[in-house]
């Protein structure tokens, strides 16, 4: 059944210790975050640059795991150079899961432990299922992913639009570049993205709190063949819906 969101925000938003997912949800807006990653051809690459918009141009789709690490202390975290995506810092909130997508703006982001919660998006709007509350938010996507880490992962291959690119050297065998939205009204100061071998490998993403998100991936596929209905959402029985 239908609600509007005023009456449910509260109970959204304070729900204990997951709200720190669901913060990560909303602070995307279209994604969630975060984050998808895949393997593309295996070149000499020149820098990180040079992979991004080789992945960007030729990946139309994909689907692999992720591992996700907040980091609430700014002091421990190091510039989108470093090798923080490689390892999760102890005593940081950790949480994986599954993912897919197919460009422009389709993906299914799991998360599987330590909390069940979906994020999905089927081109036209963002859902965002609360297993334990049995809820669904309904957000339209919208131009949400321009600016945003759910860009360049779900988005067209207009980064440069977008955000400001730079290289940002090699550690530990990965090549990291940094993008910085042009966008004033977004959430990210800044955005590491490393590739080994033409992988995309890890994202670091650093939020306007001084937040950091560090993103993981494993076990990816590039171009799978995907259902057409893949990334219908269906909302699951007696789920509440709210339009906001």
């Amino acid at each position: 059944m239908q609600h509007d969101v005023s009456g449910h925000h509260a109970r959204f938003a304070d729900s204990g210790h997951r709200s720190w997912l669901r913060a990560l949800a909303r602070r995307i807006g279209a994604c969630a975050a975060a984050g998808a990653a895949l393997l593309v051809a295996s070149h000499a690459w020149a820098s990180g640059t040079d992979q991004l918009q080789q992945f960007v141009s030729q990946v139309h789709s994909a689907r692999g795991e992720f591992v996700q690490t907040e980091i609430r202390v700014p002091s421990k975290a190091q510039g989108a150079s470093g090798a923080l995506s490689t390892q999760a810092p102890k005593g940081n909130t950790v949480s994986s899961g599954t993912f897919s997508f197919a460009r422009p703006g389709k993906f299914i982001w799991q998360y599987q432990k330590p909390y069940e919660q979906l994020l999905q998006a089927d081109g036209d709007k963002l859902y965002v299922y609360d297993k334990d509350l049995n809820q669904v938010t309904v957000r339209p996507l919208g131009g949400a992913l321009g600016a945003s880490p759910a860009a360049i992962l779900f988005g067209s291959n207009d980064l440069e639009q977008n955000f400001t690119l730079k290289d940002a050297g090699v550690k530990a065998g990965i090549d990291w570049l940094e993008l910085v939205p042009k966008s004033k009204d977004t959430q990210f100061q800044r955005i590491g993205i490393g590739f080994r071998d033409g992988n995309l490998e890890a994202m670091e993403l650093h939020d306007v709190f001084g937040n950091v998100t560090l993103l993981k991936f494993s076990n990816m596929q590039k171009n799978p063949s995907l259902p057409a209905d893949a990334f219908k959402f269906t909302v699951p029985k007696g789920a509440d819906v709210i339009n906001g």
